[in-house]
């Protein structure tokens, strides 16, 4: 029979598929828990908006209300069990002399390019801007790194090999 011919149900469930979390620690910088905190409140406010849902038959409208409810819903699962996964770490405990998580690092390269990245956490990452997850392969190959110290960047256009020129930690 085709689909054409059969009643629709009068409360269809709209399934929406997880965020997954990652695997590894959530260590998050200051800045970085203060941006989950923020998206959780905005995610509630919305939520809020939306109000209760309608029940009883399908009206116009009602199935995209519910598929928008479902996907915040579904959004402040993931940023809670972030929050309650979230290990904040001082950048004042690290080690000074050595990249860590939070760290600001400069480099130089053979071309004498400098380059700029920060050590955050996953929920932060921007490479386009220098925030490198602390699980990225470039962060994993400058962590434990000093002042002097030379790393190799393995880039999918080619090894590139960086100098560490400065570390420094924002201060919290």
């Amino acid at each position: 029979m085709s689909r054409a011919f059969v009643k629709e149900s009068d409360d269809p469930s709209v399934e929406v598929p997880e965020r997954q979390q990652s695997p590894h620690p959530n260590y998050v910088t200051p800045r970085g828990l203060a941006a989950l905190q923020r998206q959780l409140a905005e995610l509630e406010g919305s939520l809020a908006a939306m109000g209760m849902p309608n029940s009883g038959a399908v009206k116009d409208g009602e199935l995209v209300d519910r598929q928008a409810r479902a996907i915040v819903e579904r959004d402040l699962r993931y940023v809670r069990e972030r929050l309650r996964r979230a290990i904040p770490i001082d950048p004042a405990t690290q080690p000074q002399d050595k990249v860590a998580f939070g760290a600001l690092v400069e480099t130089l390269d053979d071309a004498d390019q400098q380059r700029r990245f920060e050590i955050v956490g996953e929920d932060e990452a921007d490479p386009a801007i220098g925030r490198l997850s602390w699980v990225s392969p470039l962060a994993l190959a400058l962590t434990d790194a000093a002042v002097g110290d030379v790393v190799t960047w393995k880039r999918p256009a080619g090894d590139l090999d960086l100098e560490i020129t400065g570390i420094t930690y924002p201060h919290s």
